[in-house]
């Protein structure tokens, strides 16, 4: 296969599985979203659902979310990890969405961008799951995917993003950076990684990954 013949063949593989795909994060608008991704960073998305459903309920707009103290939502949100920094973007951010957008989360990348605790991939996670707007959020499983079928080198989250959008077509990339992300989870797994169950890899992988697995298993 060529590589305009191996995307081809991931783009259908992935929609054979995956024809409908979930965000995995929950979440009603895209201030809770915002919310969501920002807490999901090193961390899991079940346990981000867990205490977002705790700290949503108290409050899931930014009007509510500043009659907190940062020690308050720190507390609520400490097992996601990274509480310390966590709390504090969730509070100023909100201050600076009522201050700067009449409460609103902005539908840009450029102000989503200048928000504490926001970086590039949250804000593609926004843009693309709240507004409907083309981007391709790159995650730990991306990342490895990308490298495994040979579409990117595996340097750099930044790298593998512009791969991403070079090699994909660009209204699939809202569907298909989430249909990547749970093939990675289910079928691509960093750890316990079976190829026989990996379809994907298995047909296009890259040689060096097929051959250094095939190694380890011989061992």
């Amino acid at each position: 296969m060529n590589k305009q013949e191996k995307v081809a063949f991931v783009i259908e593989t992935l929609n054979t599985i995956y024809p409908d795909i979930p965000i995995p994060l929950d979440h009603k608008d895209p201030y809770t979203l915002l919310i969501a991704v920002l807490l999901s960073a090193q961390s899991t998305d079940v346990r981000v659902n867990q205490i977002t459903t705790l700290l949503f309920e108290i409050a899931d707009n930014p009007y509510d979310m500043i009659k907190l103290s940062i020690e308050e939502i720190r507390e609520i949100i400490k097992p996601v990890g990274l509480s310390p920094m966590k709390s504090k973007g969730i509070y100023y951010l909100s201050h600076i969405l009522i201050d700067k957008h009449n409460g609103q989360v902005p539908a840009s990348f450029e102000a989503l961008e200048e928000l504490p605790a926001v970086g590039h991939k949250t804000a593609s996670v926004v843009m693309a799951q709240a507004f409907n707007v083309p981007a391709f959020p790159v995650d730990t499983h991306i990342h490895r995917l990308m490298y495994r079928w040979g579409f990117s080198n595996g340097k750099n989250v930044v790298q593998t993003e512009k791969d991403a959008k070079r090699l994909f077509p660009k209204d699939l990339w809202n569907k298909l950076h989430l249909q990547i992300i749970w093939y990675g989870r289910q079928y691509s797994p960093a750890r316990g990684w079976d190829l026989e169950k990996d379809k994907i890899t298995k047909t296009i992988g890259r040689k060096k990954i097929l051959e250094e697995y095939y190694k380890k298993k011989s061992r």
